[in-house]
């Protein structure tokens, strides 16, 4: 009959261990704790000049736009080079009882839905037809957006607006030769509607690039195994995207979108050049609206007002896309 005694060392449970202790008798994971600190803190010494430099050259005119929305500049304040009075929240209080600068924040809206919904279609559209033709055609392809990219707005605006020239227009002769319609010598500005299409035209052609771009970066991530386990389990066209492809990418395409919005909500030059420095008010939007309140109406405290409101609209835009990016990083 066996009897009890100690258990053997091997089945024993193992004690636990004591800490490291380095030579001169202090723990190892004390003297490595400024070294942990000083690696967590190499990237915001990497970002501080970014950050410092945003601050100088955005910080202090932002400042100076919100100390001016509270007064009441006028040209003799202006030339005078005096202080102008204080009015404290007048400005704010004119321009949200004003409906015209509701209907512009309405038309800033649309048309930066529509600019924003056109451009991503398109952008995956030829991000996903450069997956699928030969490398010299995604070269080329390549080529021509960057291309298109270091074009200036002042020639891209140049362009369209001869393409869309009621004498000598590209676009008038090109619709005229389909039967039943007849377009020479129309003017596209007369109907703000077709303004619009034209100017959106061009921001959209100025968008592109970046988003075809960082969209078919994006792609090349997509693992060819998964795609091709969903096609054997019969997963294929529109189904195929949104389930496998989409999911991978969407944080790209997330990051796209916002700023593509945030860039079509503050548009300016596409609309001042297109209409030669003198937009009717159909074609006000927010910048346009702000920009002919200070330097045309000279009323450059309303005119700051509405830029700060502007501002704000974007900063709520930039929120949201922030709660998205930690969304998505919580998900992940």
């Amino acid at each position: 009959m066996a009897t009890a005694g100690p258990p053997h060392p091997a089945s024993a449970p193992p004690l636990p261990s004591a800490p490291p202790v380095g030579k001169d008798g202090t723990r190892r994971d004390r003297r490595r704790a400024p070294v942990r600190r000083r690696r967590a803190a190499v990237p915001y010494a990497l970002i501080a000049p970014t950050v410092l430099a945003l601050v100088a050259v955005l910080g202090y005119p932002l400042v100076e736009l919100v100390l001016l929305s509270f007064q009441d500049m006028t040209r003799r304040e202006l030339f005078a080079g005096t202080e102008p009075p204080w009015v404290g929240l007048r400005q704010y209080r004119t321009i949200l009882s004003d409906g015209f600068f509701w209907r512009v924040v309405a038309r800033t809206a649309v048309f930066t839905v529509v600019c924003t919904a056109v451009t991503m279609t398109v952008a995956m559209l030829v991000a996903l037809l450069m997956r699928r033709v030969s490398p010299w055609v995604r070269i080329a392809t390549g080529t021509v957006l960057v291309m298109v990219w270091a074009m200036p707005v002042m020639v891209a605006a140049a362009v369209f607006r001869w393409l869309v020239d009621p004498d000598f227009g590209v676009a008038n002769w090109l619709l005229s030769l389909v039967p039943g319609v007849s377009l020479d010598g129309h003017n596209w500005f007369e109907e703000p509607w077709q303004g619009f299409a034209v100017i959106a035209a061009v921001v959209i052609w100025g968008s592109l690039p970046f988003a075809v771009i960082t969209l078919q970066a994006a792609l090349t991530q997509v693992p060819p195994e998964l795609e091709e386990a969903a096609r054997v389990d019969g997963a294929e066209g529109p189904r195929l995207f949104w389930h496998v492809t989409l999911p991978v990418i969407r944080p790209a395409y997330v990051m796209v979108t916002s700023l593509t919005a945030i860039w079509n909500f503050g548009v300016f030059n596409q609309i001042w050049l297109m209409r030669s420095g003198t937009p009717e008010k159909e074609y006000y939007l927010l910048g346009v609206h702000s920009f002919i309140e200070s330097f045309a109406v000279n009323r450059y405290s309303a005119g700051a007002a509405i830029a700060v409101v502007t501002v704000l609209l974007l900063l709520v835009g930039a929120v949201v896309y922030v709660r998205q990016l930690i969304k998505m990083g919580e998900a992940e």
